[in-house]
Order: structure tokens, then sequence, then C-alpha cells
């Protein structure tokens, strides 16, 4: 596979820039690979290259995960275009409207140019298990589809289509700036030629009515909070005939009662008594999956962390899961039996006629805290200084 060029490389922005500096360097490689004016080999696939990486760093979510990630963070993110027209149809805003028919791409060959349908969005919310392990939800959301009444004409049944009066018929304007002269696709009919004498009734000339859908969506593996699964084609129908946009199913995730996700790692905070951590002890842990056993060696201090192999979640990239990491803090027993506060009374005894070292080290330092010794003055005689002097 080859390695992909770096995408602040590709519009030679740095990785600080502005969206209206990726903006203004979008446009000057768009209009240097346009296959209308280069006509090197290598024009269109440079022309493609500088939209995919426009693409990525003008979205504000795809550019977070690719600084953190690189292309491997949005893979699968960008649309693939099959010419260079439908590019300018999806970024045509970006030119300033007509750009793409000032080199001829209005009606090339003949072909009225054809826009996508609009993208939808819709909201799924699921458990860690479900993100963890993927699974299959069910979704309900809105869309607009075509008009049954008016077969997405938008005009009413029996009427007929007038000739655009703005353009003539011929669904392109000339437009002039001096002594430029630019042909456009005219705002009025957007192309078609002609217009709707009598609006549908149903639609109001839209050609498109509300529609509730219900779509069963398999959900991957490893899915986290803010994470996109596209449908493709189940957007929104195209106006004239071309390709549906996108449904896109952004992904939350409910809080856990146990465990705490960081990345494609779980958190798990675990007591355990002060017997466990200074004799050591065979504990079980909460996985996803089920109990574990884990061993706490002797000796074990609170806000140690074990590492458990594989136990995480999995990449939904890389397919690799991440670990499980335990987190263990000594629990204090709020209530004593009467036998357990005399054996603790019995090793308090004991801790005061063997003392630990650190617990020598920390009781010198804190009587010295509260006891300092006092520092003789500057001009001070020590008294083997003043026997010197007596002789």
């Amino acid at each position: 596979m080859a390695t992909k060029t770096c995408y602040y490389e590709v519009l030679s922005v740095e990785r600080t820039a502005t969206k209206q500096h990726i903006d203004r360097a979008y446009r000057k490689l768009a209009i240097k690979y346009h296959p209308d004016t280069n006509k090197s080999d290598d024009a269109v696939a440079k022309f493609k290259e500088a939209t995919e990486a426009y693409e990525v760093l003008s979205d504000q979510q795809k550019r977070a995960r690719y600084d953190q990630y690189g292309h491997a963070g949005v893979e699968g993110a960008t649309h693939q275009y099959g010419d260079v027209e439908d590019i300018f149809e999806a970024f045509g805003d970006l030119f300033g409207g007509g750009f793409g028919d000032l080199f001829g791409g209005g009606r090339r060959g003949g072909r009225r140019r054809v826009r996508r349908g609009a993208d939808i969005r819709c909201d799924v919310s699921l458990t860690l298990e479900e993100a963890a392990r993927g699974c299959r939800k069910d979704i309900v959301f809105r869309r607009r589809v075509v008009c049954d009444v008016c077969d997405g004409s938008g005009a009413a049944p029996g009427s007929q289509p007038v000739t655009c009066e703005m353009c003539g018929g011929r669904g392109q304007v000339i437009q002039s700036a001096g002594i430029l002269r630019m042909q456009t696709t005219c705002p009025n009919c957007k192309g078609a030629g002609q217009q709707i004498s009598q609006p549908c009734s149903d639609c109001r000339g839209t050609g498109l009515q509300n529609e509730k859908a219900e779509l069963n969506v398999e959900i991957p593996a490893g899915v986290d909070d803010g994470m996109r699964v596209r449908l493709q084609g189940e957007g929104e129908p195209s106006p004239d005939g071309g390709p549906a946009g996108d449904c896109y199913c952004f992904i939350s995730v409910k809080p856990h009662s146990l465990f705490k996700r960081d990345g494609n790692h779980l958190i798990v905070q675990l007591p355990i008594s002060y017997s466990q951590a200074a004799l050591g002890a065979e504990i079980q842990v909460p996985t996803l999956d089920g109990p574990h056993e884990l061993t706490v060696p002797a000796g074990t201090q609170g806000g140690e962390v074990f590492t458990v192999r594989g136990q995480g979640i999995i990449d939904p990239r890389s397919g690799r899961a991440g670990d499980l990491l335990v987190q263990v803090y000594i629990e204090v027993p709020k209530k004593l039996t009467g036998e357990q506060k005399r054996l603790l009374r019995q090793l308090a005894e004991l801790d005061h006629e063997s003392v630990l070292p650190e617990r020598t080290s920390f009781l010198d330092k804190l009587r010295h805290f509260f006891d300092p010794e006092p520092e003789p003055p500057a001009d001070s005689v020590s008294p083997q200084d003043a026997s010197d002097a007596d002789k």
C-alpha cells in the first residue's frame, strides 16, 4: 500500500493554519490542477488528493482525529468522488458559485450536472457493553423523500412547466466582470431551463415530503463518543436525479457503573482490605467478559495499578484490544467487631515496637517540622574558639 502524503503538506499549510488559510490554499490548488487547464497526466490525481486533504482539515472533528491518529484516524471518513464535477458540486460554495462552469464543467459532453442529495443526522445511544462488542440497533429518524403526488417534479398533476425567463431555457447565464465573461448555472431555474407553472399542493413545489424512516443498523465494535457511522444512500434524494445523500449516526456512550473508558483502555477502581494489601491475595476483578483472577502481591500500596492485557476495548481501525487497568485502594471499615478491635490494638502495639524505616523517616521529618533545632547566631563564638582566644 502506498504511503499517503501528510494532508498539511498536500495543501502547503502549517498545522496551526486557520480555516481561512486552508480554504485559500485549496482554492489555489483547485485552479492549478483543474484538468480543463492542466493537461498533465497527474492533474486529476493531484486534484483529488487536494480535495481529500481539504475535506479532512476543513472539518473540525475530522481534523482533530487526524492530528491525533494520522491517516488511520480518518480512514473511510472522506467521500469517494467519481470525477472533478462531483468535487465542485460538493464544494461549490467555496468557489463563489460557477467555478466549475468557468472551466466548462456545467454541461460537459452535453450532460447536465446533477446534485447529490442532502446528508441527514440521527443520534444513537449505546451502553458501554454495546459499544465494546458491537451490536445492531433499531433507529428512527425523519427525512424527506420524493413526493408521491407529483413524483418529485414539484409541479401539480396535469400542469406543464414553462421556459425560464432569466436564461431563456438554456440553463446557463453569462455574467460579466470587466473584460471577463463567465458562464454560470442559472440561479433562477438551477440549470433546468424550465420552471414550474403550478406548484404541487402536497409538497408546495419542493418535490419532497417528510417521511419517518426506521432502519436496523450494524454498529461496529469499539466505537466511542462522538464517532459517526455512515449509512450510504440513506439520506435525502437528489433534487435532479443524482445520488442520494447519506445518513450519519452520531454515537453517544452512556456512563458505566464500574468502568471508565480511556481511549481503548478500561479503568476500574477496586477496594481491597488492609490484610489483603499487606499479606497479598488472589481476588476476582470484573471485566466485560466476566470475572478475572488477579494476584495482589504482599505489600501492595493504595493507588497501585495492575494491568490485565487484552481486556479493554477493541480499536475499530486496527482491531487490537486495549487493556483493563485495575487501580486498587485500601478500604478502611467503618464498623469493627470487638475481636477486630482487639487484634488491631495488638498490631498497633507491635508497630510501636518495630517501626518500619519509611515510618521512621516520616516521624523524623514530622518532629523536625514542629520542633526545629535553633541555629546559632551569626556572631556567636564556639567554646573551642573561646579557648583558643584565651591562649
